[in-house]
């Protein structure tokens, strides 16, 4: 099957009709006029753990001095072996952690 086209191309190219730039045009308005595009609105609404994080982020970017005096301590009662492990207190805190995290 073959469609052959006949005819050939206007002369001049095709011009389009003039607009006249009276406003925008509210819907029911003439078609003929032009529509005003609406301005693209961009928003950001941040969730809590969202605003928690930055301020945690925040909070690690710049880490307050080290007590060198409790270090020191510390350091101390380890080499003379009177430093104290308390399992419990250490498990209770890694569990309270886990559950903050959760939460």
């Amino acid at each position: 099957m073959t469609t052959k086209i006949e005819g050939g191309l206007p002369a001049k190219p095709v011009e389009a009709a003039t607009v006249n730039d009276s406003g925008p045009v509210r819907a029911g308005g003439a078609r003929g006029a032009a529509v005003a595009a609406t301005p693209p609105v961009d928003s950001l609404r941040l969730t809590g753990q969202a605003v928690g994080l930055k301020a945690m982020a925040r909070d690690l970017a710049s880490p307050g001095k080290p007590d060198m005096a409790r270090i020191e301590e510390i350091r101390n009662a380890i080499d003379s072996g009177t430093y104290e492990i308390h399992p419990q207190e250490i498990a209770s805190r890694l569990l309270a952690l886990e559950r903050e995290l959760l939460g």
